[in-house]
């Protein structure tokens, strides 16, 4: 294997791996801070209770987290030296912002693990308030750099490499951050609200409950799937912001997203199916007529750029649409299946029947393929760039021949973290059933 391609899948599995925990260490603090209220509010030991255990899985999640984020930040610096080069001397704001954003979070996640039942109820809910701001502002800080990435801005730089006129701000405030960010955080909350929609449900379809635990568990379910009906639906507003921002920005990822070789108006939405580069066509597809436009422009007469207007060698990898069909597909049936459970709770008062639960307990998992779906789009579809019509993927990378064995060697230990996540969790919540700490709420 190519060392460059070895460099990519070992900084794409890192990012893929590191993304479950820190989407989940985005998202889990919003629940937490929902939970606390409806406590505030209605006096309820459920609440208090769901507060309690969330923030248990979230600390041991919180650690991984912390540990694979810096394996990523240690592997950036060691598979592409010539892209840090750059980001240092452009745009290092948002990482070193970034520590104190951290900071806050851990400061404040202390406190309230270890100090949360001494603390009035005002207090309690500010402190994991803060908790969320920190780890939404880590993330926005990070994606910031991403979103630079895609769409460099604040610098020139000469054909020798050499940068110049430097402006950090411009930088930061880069043409595409405004809506990565938004699109970034809306989605850790949807994903993270319909993974605790999948525990309840699981539970729930256990037949041995007692009431009071399923009483438990059906409050878990609806605050989950009212938080994760309107984020699920702000992420499908965000993202037609989005593809308007690809429009005007990088319209050859757009293009390459909808497998559209000619520049055209009244431009149709290809769902489904896969780009044939022979035919420049996207192959059984199901096509919204005129609806790229419309996405594109607001407008059905919009004109849309496609791939031949760019040499082919600068042509994203044509399966970027199957990834993007992967994301909006999901996203959709989300919001599909949210409003859906919704409506047959609250209109016809009924309660959710076998089958309705079987949906929602893959709701989470599909949501966790949507994120890294929608990650590798956003990182693939660059390609061949590592920072878009400024450096090339090949001279970023490292020429170090030792790229295998770090390869194999950290997808070894992903796969060891996997494991020994998963054994925590279940030891922890094993040992802490959830009748035990009913039995002692009541106490």
């Amino acid at each position: 294997m190519d060392i460059v391609v070895m460099a990519r899948v070992l900084f794409g599995s890192s990012m893929g791996f590191h993304i479950i925990y820190a989407t989940i260490g985005v998202g889990l603090p919003i629940m937490i801070i929902l939970a606390e209220v409806m406590y505030w509010i209605k006096k309820d030991e459920h609440y208090a209770l769901m507060a309690k255990r969330w923030t248990k899985g979230f600390a041991i999640l919180l650690a991984v987290s912390i540990a694979s984020g810096t394996i990523v930040a240690v592997l950036l610096s060691l598979l592409f030296p010539n892209f840090m080069e750059i980001v240092g001397q452009v745009i290092s704001l948002p990482f070193q912002l970034e520590i104190f954003a951290f900071l806050i979070e851990a400061v404040f996640m202390s406190i309230y693990l270890y100090a949360a039942d001494r603390l009035p109820q005002g207090l309690r809910v500010l402190s994991i308030t803060l908790v969320a701001m920190g780890a939404t502002a880590s993330a926005i800080l990070i994606t910031d750099v991403h979103a630079w990435m895609n769409t460099p801005a604040g610098f020139d730089i000469s054909e020798d490499g050499t940068i110049t006129n430097v402006n950090v701000w411009n930088a930061f405030f880069n043409p595409s951050f405004g809506v990565t960010a938004i699109h970034v955080t809306l989605s850790a909350y949807m994903t993270v609200a319909f993974l605790i929609a999948s525990i309840a449900a699981i539970r729930l379809m256990k037949r041995h409950l007692s009431s009071e635990e399923r009483s438990y568990h059906k409050k878990a379910l609806m605050i989950a799937l009212y938080f994760g009906a309107a984020m699920s639906l702000a992420t499908a507003i965000n993202g037609h912001e989005t593809a308007q921002m690809l429009h005007e920005e990088n319209p050859r990822k757009l293009a390459a997203a909808e497998g559209l070789f000619e520049t055209t108006r009244y431009a149709g939405l290809s769902i489904g199916g896969y780009t044939s580069l022979e035919d420049q066509e996207v192959k059984y597809a199901i096509e919204i007529p005129n609806a790229l436009s419309f996405l594109a422009g607001d407008r059905f007469d919009t004109e849309v750029i496609g791939l031949n207007e760019y040499p082919e060698e600068l042509w994203p990898p044509l399966y970027v649409h199957i990834l993007f069909n992967i994301m909006v597909g999901i996203g959709t049936l989300l919001i599909v299946l949210s409003l859906a459970a919704l409506f047959w709770k609250h209109v016809l008062k009924r309660e959710f029947p076998g089958w309705m639960l079987a949906l929602l307990v893959v709701s989470g998992p599909l949501a966790v393929i949507a994120i890294e779906a929608g990650w590798c789009f956003s990182c693939i579809g660059r390609q061949p760039w590592t920072i878009t019509d400024v450096l090339p993927t090949a001279e970023a990378a490292t020429g170090s021949s030792s790229v295998g064995i770090l390869l194999i060697s950290f997808l070894t230990l992903y796969v060891v973290l996997l494991f020994v996540t998963g054994f925590v969790m279940r030891y922890y919540f094993k040992r802490n059933p959830m009748e035990q700490e009913l039995t002692a709420g009541n106490g």
